[in-house]
């Protein structure tokens, strides 16, 4: 809300009289020391001749949902050996990239 009220070149005071409150109420919200309702908001910014867009978008959790559904092709049985030998294969390589880059520079472990 401060950006939009600088943007319109309007002081504090100047907008709390617009909106009949106090100059310390439109500081506690842009110091984000109170918890305005979305109607309070949406009225500051339509006094400043601004709208106020709620939108949503889907999250993204960082999931290859390919990769699930793939993985959902084999049996139950056959899910787990694979995490067993996934997990094998990276207790045995454990920290090799690490000392393969140290050994390039002229270093042992």
């Amino acid at each position: 809300m401060r950006e939009a009220r600088i943007r319109h070149g309007l002081s504090q005071e100047r907008l709390a009289i617009r909106a009949g409150t106090t100059q310390s109420a439109i500081s506690r919200i842009e110091q984000e020391r109170g918890s305005p309702t979305v109607r309070t908001l949406a009225e500051l910014l339509r006094l400043m001749g601004e709208d106020l867009v709620l939108a949503t978008s889907p999250r993204d959790w960082g999931i290859d949902r390919t990769l699930n559904q793939e993985n959902l092709r084999f049996s139950p049985e056959q899910r787990v050996n694979r995490g067993m030998d996934f997990a094998d294969f990276v207790r045995e390589n454990r920290g090799v990239a690490r000392r393969g880059g140290e050994r390039s520079r002229g270093r042992e472990l």
